[in-house]
């Protein structure tokens, strides 16, 4: 039988030395800014000589920047590793789509450390962590949310998103909304402390930027990589639109830094920023080898800056290897919440086990009270059938190869042969720290399904993305995450989810959809372990594609359309798992409708 709750694994552990409870007016204030498919060298302070970014820079020069920080390959396992200091192959982040990007539930997040704290917690932009309880924002220590939830989004320009699970459209460019929302909650604080949480979505394509951005850009002349083989793969027009969204971003993060200082906060707020991986595509990145999908330096190095005037020198350099997963334990000890506090609220809460992290905090390098360390401690990278280790000097790769990143930090010369003792040493480490993970990650796929009536939130969404089709309805993207169904001819064709219905009782449904005038009149029907509900539709919402007028360049994902509301009706749902199945019985058109999700609101037990 499926537990709603959270399932335990087990892990290794580094000790988060907590400086005890501090007092409320001591607690920091903060802001976690993570840009989407930014490489290291995105930057100007990272030596980037196409353009420049004052408001990150500052960041830099006012607090600590870390020469050596990395995350994960792609999106959804970085973002899973900042949120609770453990590697995302330990917590069931296989994929970054369709289920796979969720972390198990019993973990435990930074933000429901910071909340039960007393902290006021907010997450604005790109979650990609989980879209239905008790996997949303909401359900994982976030008070507000307000964004997306899946890997990437087809239209940057007041696109539908939601806020609180409940769907709405956006106002304006997507970046500078997200933003509005974050300052807005920072200056509805008042005196309790906060932790905001800002994942923006670009430059992650599709390329689009506000046309002031994209004019600043569009003609510029692009000095390439020092690679040679960055150099001749780039596009220069695709770095031009990158050039435009990260100048966006830079903006957008110096309107969060002027919030701080109007509201005489920014001296005790804790700013930090960085990226979930390598760059998009072929562009000035330091000369490093990879990108986005890689586990070599360029694929999993990323720009990070903190900034705590209070606790912090401006102009800190830090050298020592660190990565995603010390950031929750480094905040922790900053804000006074000690590993005991983290036992205490697991123990507290039904179904969460605080598993011991791999993060280890960094307060003391940070803050100069201990000195930078050579010491060889590992960090590990997978994804797919790739997988690295980084030590202090060397990254040693599954393939054999084995690279000086002290004096080679490009991984050209491969030192495998002449090292046999250190490629053997990193080889032996980087298997067991595998098998390590793995082990503890053995899930049951049948533990794992699509919720519905969760009592974190009453409504639950179930979008194209998370569904199976027959027949030939077609998707319309490769890429699933914001993708709808078409070609929908037959009724003999369904489009079925399978799903654990939480709680029993009755739901109301709604569907997004798009059809011409033609398919009026087709009568669509949805079952669920012999309840059923149908509906007609009555009224077309024959709308074009989206997307293409303001991409900058074109996109590998698929385009998306304003999508109308169709009320379904009242269905009566049994508790437990089941298989829910949309059926078009009527078809007097061609096709049914292009379907964009549906929405389950609960009514009653």
């Amino acid at each position: 039988m499926l537990k709603i709750h959270r399932f335990a694994t087990l892990v290794l552990f580094v000790l988060v030395k907590g400086v005890g409870n501090l007092p409320a007016d001591d607690r920091p204030n903060v802001v976690v800014i993570l840009a989407d498919d930014q490489g290291f060298g995105d930057l100007s302070w990272t030596g980037n000589p196409n353009f420049q970014t004052p408001n990150i820079d500052s960041l830099a020069r006012d607090g600590a920047r870390l020469q050596h920080f990395y995350v994960c390959a792609v999106c959804s396992p970085t973002r899973a590793e900042f949120l609770t200091g453990r590697y995302h192959t330990r917590m069931g982040v296989t994929s970054t789509s369709s289920g796979g990007e969720r972390m198990n539930t019993d973990e435990v997040t930074v933000a429901d450390l910071f909340r039960d704290a007393g902290y006021r917690t907010a997450a604005y932009g790109k979650w990609h962590n989980g879209m239905q309880a008790p996997y949303h924002p909401n359900s994982r220590g976030f008070d507000d949310f307000y964004g997306f939830c899946s890997g990437h989004w087809g239209n940057y320009h007041s696109p539908m998103l939601e806020h609180n699970g409940r769907l709405v459209e956006g106002e304006g460019f997507i970046v500078d909304d997200l933003t509005n929302h974050a300052i807005d909650f920072i200056r509805q604080s008042g005196d309790q402390p906060f932790f905001v949480y800002l994942p923006y979505n670009t430059p992650h394509s599709p390329m689009q930027a506000p046309d002031e951005y994209w004019q600043q850009y569009r003609n510029r002349d692009i000095t390439s990589d020092p690679d040679p083989n960055n150099a001749k793969q780039e596009n220069k027009d695709f770095t031009r639109a990158a050039l435009a969204m990260v100048a966006n971003i830079d903006d957008n993060v110096g309107r969060v830094l002027k919030c701080l200082d109007e509201q005489g906060i920014a001296d005790e707020t804790i700013v930090i920023y960085f990226s979930d991986n390598g760059p998009n595509k072929a562009r000035w990145n330091a000369g490093l080898r990879g990108r986005k999908g890689s586990v070599n330096e360029g694929g999993l190095r990323s720009p990070c800056t903190v900034r705590y005037p209070a606790k912090i020198d401006a102009g800190t350099e830090v050298n020592q290897v660190m990565g995603a997963i010390d950031l929750m334990p480094t905040l922790m000890q900053l804000a006074g919440i000690s590993e005991q506090d983290r036992q205490r609220f697991a123990a507290n809460h039904d179904g969460m086990n605080a598993h011991k992290i791999d993060g280890v905090s960094q307060v003391a390098v940070l803050t100069g009270d201990s000195p930078q360390s050579s010491d060889d401690r590992l960090l590990f990278s997978w994804w797919k059938n790739k997988a690295s280790v980084r030590s202090s000097q060397y990254r040693y790769h599954s393939t054999g190869q084995l690279f000086d990143i002290q004096s080679d930090p490009v991984e050209d010369v491969d030192l495998a042969q002449q090292l046999p003792q250190v490629a053997s040493e990193l080889s032996d480490a980087l298997r067991r720290a595998t098998e390590s993970t793995l082990a503890s990650n053995a899930i049951d796929p049948e533990s794992r399904p699509f919720i519905i009536g969760h009592p974190d939130m009453a409504l639950t969404q179930l979008p194209a993305r998370d569904a199976n089709s027959t027949g030939d309805i077609q998707r319309s993207n490769r890429f699933p995450n914001c993708t709808f169904f078409g070609n929908w001819t037959s009724t003999d064709e369904t489009i079925d989810w399978d799903v654990h219905v939480a709680e029993a009782g009755r739901y109301k449904v709604m569907i997004k959809y798009a059809c011409p005038a033609s398919s009026v009149g087709t009568r669509l029907k949805l079952t669920a372990r012999g309840a059923s509900v149908s509906a007609v539709v009555q009224k077309p919402n024959d709308v074009p594609l989206i997307g293409a007028d303001e991409d900058l360049f074109p996109r590998q994902e698929g385009y998306v359309k304003r999508w109308a509301d169709l009320p379904v009706g009242e269905i009566d749902l049994q508790a437990g798992p089941q298989k829910l199945s949309l059926h078009a019985t009527e078809i007097p058109g061609d096709q049914a409708i292009e379907f964009r999700l549906m929405m389950l609101e609960r009514l009653s037990p």
